[in-house]
């Protein structure tokens, strides 16, 4: 893995207000993720996580601190340009695979690359190398109410994948599966990492996910209690 830093967190600090009071979300957050990394931010319900997820995905600012992804400023991005650090370099994998029923297995994956000025030909050749990736390609017409709950999660990892963002944000991403199913989701998510170099990022409380992580970040009342390596 090269030691090339794609995301810095800087003292960040998230408030949110709630019955008339601050309620603080994270607090004084300092981390740093490589190019290439596998790596699970976890804790329990309420922990921080997924805010601090959605800052890195541009979704989200911080109140305090810094946050800078692919050496761009969060705080300081325009809607415009978070739209479009995220429509050209950054995939978004949720709980919740979010797939258009009225649409195909391409068409869902094709969506990603909609605001992206592709050819039709450019966009057909990387859905098909994305179905490729997660083993669909052979499901490419089918629409989703004829998938199972681990096609369908698959189907969100190739629309994910299908601009070879540098980054890829997985929020949950196996809370809906049973254990054969995440299993081999999370497989497939590893081979993509080692293959494609793609940083993934996950914000998980599953035993099963934590398994396959090269590093855990443990979050607790907005606050990071332990950061380990594993798997070295």
């Amino acid at each position: 893995m090269e030691k090339e830093p794609i995301i810095q967190i800087k003292k960040v600090s998230k408030s949110y207000p709630i019955a008339g009071k601050e309620f603080l979300a994270l607090k004084q957050i300092d981390l740093l993720f490589n190019k290439g990394e596998f790596a699970g931010i976890v804790g329990p319900s309420g922990s921080g996580k997924t805010t601090l997820l959605n800052i890195i995905g541009s979704l989200d600012k911080p109140t305090k601190g810094d946050a800078f992804v692919l050496n761009k400023d969060i705080k300081t991005l325009s809607h415009k340009e978070a739209a479009s650090l995220r429509n050209f370099n950054i995939g978004f994998i949720f709980q919740v695979f979010n797939l258009l029923p009225v649409y195909t297995v391409f068409e869902n994956v094709e969506f990603a690359l909609l605001l992206q000025n592709n050819s039709a030909k450019q966009r057909k050749e990387a859905v098909m190398r994305a179905l490729k990736w997660v083993g669909l390609t052979d499901h490419a017409g089918k629409r989703p109410d004829k998938l199972s709950g681990g096609e369908s999660q698959r189907v969100a990892i190739a629309r994910a994948m299908v601009k070879t963002p540098k980054i890829v944000l997985a929020d949950e991403p196996t809370a809906n599966l049973d254990a054969e199913n995440a299993h081999e989701i999370l497989k497939t998510m590893k081979k993509l990492n080692k293959e494609l170099g793609t940083t993934f990022l996950f914000s998980t409380h599953d035993e099963k996910v934590m398994g396959y992580l090269d590093r855990i970040i443990h979050l607790r009342d907005g606050k990071i209690e332990k950061d380990e390596i594993k798997n070295k």
